[in-house]
């Protein structure tokens, strides 16, 4: 019996890395012969982040049916956590850990995690990088990802551009760039080039009544969807005005936008929420290169200004996984207009619903939307442009068997036995 673990967090939190690691344990679990343990954090970031992480909405079990043991253990704030869960990995004497890696502020209790099994066991450390540059960006943001992912064995990326900022990160690091089950046997560290899988978890209703929801939505013949958590880097700000454009000269188009505004899930009455505000903005200015405050970012309030209010739907919540596919299966493109990019879980779910993504040239977006073929690709911060990626859409709609033809090899199967062919 071959025991693995997915460090990251379990299936109680919010978001597309708790999907994603969900989604990768329980493809490692369909593995003859594999004994899966997800080993989660159970705060992951510093007390004064003012979030609320845990996904209290979602009703159904994403392990039901699986073998898989998960242990809620790691507090980035109780430094005693961290050194149980590095007992708790040598209990379980796995043959690898694939660490989840998206954000540089956990690099201080990772590094200390990863350092500590190194020198004492000789489990392998894969770490599957969503991201190397921060968004944000800064000195200490490399410090903490150099900490961070520096110890391990082998790397997974999911774009080019992943792999160029690895390599810009560590310049005295040789590094193979290898895909699927082909890996090198030399003595330099190993990238494993793959993909963000599609997502399983969330798969359309066969008997869902796309007419009634549209009229429950009051939504008109093409809709544009912008999904997930509101942040600023997402671009909502450019997707609003682009759509205003398109608005203008046609009568049958709605912008529907779901998600949940990042920073705006705590009770703002509470003195604990304002403390929580006031320490994080301090901090934010103390160690990051950009001051503006993200918290601030309210780009909805630009419906009312743009005077389109009888085309926009807006579900400013958090949605359940198992109400995903309401808004996607009434979608006829998914909006992507993003500032940054690295590979996006809202991309993945929009290919499980074979839906076109109209993206901007940022990222790894150029890598995987072929423009006219699975998508369109409109330039950075050119809001006519974007318009015309939508009007495009219209006109010229992406035949849905193109983006069924990118995917049908992007499983989460697949993806498992790349990485268990690395181990090997």
């Amino acid at each position: 019996m071959t025991k693995i673990v997915l460090f990251g967090p379990g299936p109680l939190f919010k978001g597309g890395i708790a999907n994603y690691n969900t989604s990768l344990a329980k493809a490692f679990d369909k593995e003859n012969g594999t004994e899966v343990h997800i080993v989660s954090w159970t705060q992951q970031y510093p007390a004064i982040i003012p979030r609320d992480f845990i996904d209290r909405k979602s009703k159904v079990d994403q392990l039901e049916g699986t073998s898989i043991k998960v242990h809620y253990v790691t507090n980035y704030n109780r430094i005693s956590t961290w050194y149980e869960t590095i007992k708790l990995i040598k209990e379980i004497d796995p043959k690898m850990v694939v660490f989840q890696w998206s954000i540089a502020i956990q690099g201080i209790p990772l590094g200390k995690i990863v350092r500590k099994l190194k020198k004492t066991t000789g489990i392998e450390i894969i770490f599957d990088l969503h991201f190397v540059i921060q968004k944000e960006g800064s000195k200490l943001d490399n410090s903490f990802t150099k900490y961070g992912i520096g110890k391990a064995d082998k790397y997974i990326v999911h774009s080019l551009q992943t792999a160029d900022e690895l390599k810009t990160l560590f310049p005295n690091q040789a590094f193979n760039i290898e895909s699927k089950n082909q890996h090198s046997t030399g003595s330099s560290k190993e990238i494993i080039k793959l993909y963000h899988p599609v997502y399983d978890m969330f798969k359309p209703d066969a008997n869902f009544d796309v007419f009634s929801q549209k009229e429950a939505l009051n939504l008109n013949k093409y809709v544009f969807l912008f999904f997930g958590f509101i942040r600023k880097y997402k671009g909502l700000h450019h997707v609003i005005p682009a759509f205003a454009k398109l608005a203008e000269t046609r009568d049958d188009v709605s912008l529907l936008i779901v998600g949940e505004s990042f920073w705006q899930t705590l009770d703002n009455t509470k003195f604990s929420t304002q403390l929580k505000k006031m320490l994080f903005s301090a901090a934010k200015s103390i160690f990051l290169k950009k001051t503006d405050n993200e918290q601030d970012y309210n780009p909805l309030s630009l419906v009312e200004k743009m005077n389109i209010k009888d085309k926009v739907t807006v579900i400013n919540d958090f949605v359940p996984n198992e109400d995903v596919h309401n808004y996607f299966q009434v979608a006829d493109a998914i909006l992507l207009f993003y500032e940054t990019a690295t590979p996006s879980g809202v991309e993945s779910i929009s290919y499980n619903f074979k839906i076109p993504i109209l993206a901007t040239k940022v990222g790894h977006f150029p890598e995987t939307i072929k423009d006219g073929f699975n998508g369109y690709l409109a330039e950075a911060d050119n809001i006519d442009d974007m318009t015309a990626a939508m009007l495009k859409q219209i006109e010229h709609p992406i035949n849905k068997s193109n983006i069924e033809e990118t995917t049908k090899e992007m499983s989460w199967m697949n993806y498992a036995k790349a990485i268990w062919g690395a181990k090997n």
